[in-house]
């Protein structure tokens, strides 16, 4: 069960900086940085659930960190084609925008 709790925290981390990596040049830093930049962040959510790095861990974690990867592109190519407003490279930036006014 924990690992279900923490494959879902790793989703939904990734999703942000998968659209943060939707809007820059592939290969360049800021692409680089929003790959590399939720790996921390998984290694302390696999610490404080408790799931440790037992082997059997590693394909569920990776798959949702590439899915969150995955959908956050998804969302900036769905906002980009359905969208009117200028986008950022931030999610929440964007939502608040679009929801304050």
């Amino acid at each position: 069960m924990l690992l279900l709790l923490a494959a879902c925290l790793d989703f939904i981390i990734n999703i942000s900086f998968g659209y943060w990596r939707a809007n820059v040049k592939r290969f360049s830093l800021q692409w680089f940085l929003s790959i590399h930049i939720p790996i921390p962040f998984i290694i302390l959510i696999r610490i404080y659930t408790g799931i440790g790095f037992e082997f059997i861990t590693y394909p569920i974690m990776i798959i949702a960190f590439f899915l969150g990867q995955f959908a956050g592109l998804k969302i900036y190519s769905y906002r980009k084609k359905y969208s009117f407003a200028y986008l950022s490279s931030c999610l929440v930036k964007d939502l608040y925008e679009e929801f304050r006014s």
